[in-house]
């Protein structure tokens, strides 16, 4: 840990989710769940509930819609130190509609959330002394993938954050209902010299950046090609939209060693959406409070991911405590409680 007030931020748009009722279908159903949600908020506030001080660099519209979000992110704990507002009579949030997979029907994702508030964001808007304020900063491919406008903010703040020594930590993220292949690996190269820790999965290392090989031989050409000190690969087995094989790999460029361990088998899954967040969370907190073990980001990493499977919503729930009970049961053999108390 640093002196740095801040351990994470990271910078993302902020989306309202509307979910039918159990696994009722979003063309049937009359009623929807209201919930929070965005990958880079989903990250800070897996982190927090491990211990970490972190934030959320974002713009809101001015509104009622937008206090609900900002009320919600205050009662995780999360900073909105470094929210800004759109005060415009269009400003909006964007959200998206997702509907519950049963086995054989998968899970669907659809977005509305073109022309949001957030879409605007400029660096103009933020002070410098952010750029000073924190140990790591993290955003996803998901908002290079939006606009023009929040590329080039994202790309700025990056390099901002990078002169600063701050660790940056980027997850590719891939939509391909927000971007091609080709679009996603011709800006992600870009960004790529300045990235410390870099997450992206074994099918979008072969299908976004072409590469070839196993996945660790995969991981370990990034470092070679890009000053990258970790990669992380998440490694998920979907038996059925209920239940999940989950597990990873982490490659430490220093050391040039890997890192695993035993996936967490047939996960009972009750909300997948999150849970690569939560990953992250996780991972980030093993190597931000170890000083850079990437077995213990390897351990926090799929516990908290693994947990998140099980929690209905966006955003994850489980604390420090729960996700080191998860992990010393993950490792103990012997027999175990089928209940705490």
């Amino acid at each position: 840990m640093s002196d740095r007030p801040f351990d994470l931020l990271s910078l993302g748009e902020l989306l309202l989710r509307l979910s039918p009722e159990g696994v009722e279908r979003l063309v049937r159903g009359d009623s929807f769940q209201k919930q929070v949600g965005g990958a880079e908020l989903n990250v800070a506030v897996g982190a927090a509930l491990l211990g970490l001080h972190t934030g959320v660099v974002t713009q809101l519209p001015f509104n009622d819609i937008g206090n609900f979000v900002k009320n919600k992110v205050r009662s995780y704990g999360i900073s909105d130190d470094y929210f800004v507002y759109d005060n415009s009579l269009s400003a909006r949030l964007g959200l998206y509609y997702y509907e519950y997979g049963a086995y054989p029907r998968k899970p669907k994702v659809i977005y509305d959330r073109k022309n949001s508030s957030f879409v605007q964001i400029s660096t103009s808007s933020f002070p410098e002394e952010m750029y000073r304020a924190t140990t790591c900063f993290h955003t996803t491919g998901i908002t290079l993938a939006l606009c023009e406008n929040t590329r080039k903010t994202a790309i700025d703040m990056i390099k901002k954050f990078k002169e600063t020594g701050t660790i940056i930590s980027f997850d590719v993220n891939f939509r391909g209902n927000l971007w091609t292949g080709e679009e996603a690996r011709a800006c992600i190269e870009q960004i790529l010299p300045f990235v410390d820790i870099f997450f992206c999965s074994e099918e979008t290392a072969r299908l976004t950046f072409k590469k070839e090989g196993i996945v660790k031989e995969m991981m370990r050409s990034f470092t070679e090609e890009y000053p990258i000190s970790v990669v992380a690969s998440t490694q998920r087995i979907v038996h059925s939209p209920k239940s999940h094989t989950f597990g990873s790999v982490i490659y430490d460029a220093t050391r040039k060693e890997y890192y695993e361990e035993e996936p967490y088998h047939n996960i009972d899954v009750v909300d997948r959406i999150g849970s690569g967040d939560a990953y992250i969370a996780g991972a980030l907190y093993g190597l931000l409070s170890s000083g850079g073990d990437c077995m213990k980001a390897v351990q926090y990493g799929n516990a908290a991911s693994a947990l998140k499977n099980t929690i209905p919503g966006d955003l994850p729930t489980s604390d420090l405590s729960e996700v080191n009970t998860v992990i010393k049961d993950h490792n103990d053999k012997g027999p175990q409680s089928e209940m705490s108390r």
